[in-house]
């Protein structure tokens, strides 16, 4: 089992940042990629970026291309979402994932993940 708390939500203006962090506990040596994730209401959840938790090699939806950046710190079993140029539209609760399996790496489809945080508002005002 891997047990994920997410953290650094909040209310920005439209324009400014934010970052989230995923803290991993447990069996981390079983982590192969950590995902973002976001669910605005009425809406499926969807992708915002992917990690390999080795390597770092990355994957970004189309939407966070540019603007987001996703990172990793093995050492302290983390997780980092840093959100630039916010956008009213990028409001959602943000959800961390881990992915155990080697052949879905960086995968954007959310079956694919095993674990996930309880999630993190996220609210940019124009």
């Amino acid at each position: 089992q891997v047990q994920l708390v997410e953290s650094g939500g909040g209310l920005v203006q439209a324009g400014g940042s934010l970052r989230l962090s995923c803290a991993a506990s447990g069996r981390t040596s079983s982590i192969n990629t950590m995902g973002w994730f976001r669910q605005a209401p009425g809406k499926e959840r969807e992708f915002v970026a992917a990690v390999a938790w080795s390597g770092g090699s990355t994957n970004y939806a189309d939407s966070a291309k540019g603007r987001f950046t996703i990172s990793r710190d093995v050492a302290r079993n983390t997780a980092y979402l840093q959100m630039d140029s916010l956008k009213p539209e990028d409001t959602a609760v943000y959800y961390c994932a881990v992915d155990r399996s080697s052949y879905t790496k960086l995968s954007p489809r959310p079956g694919n993940y095993d674990y996930w945080g309880q999630g993190t508002q996220v609210t940019v005002s124009s």
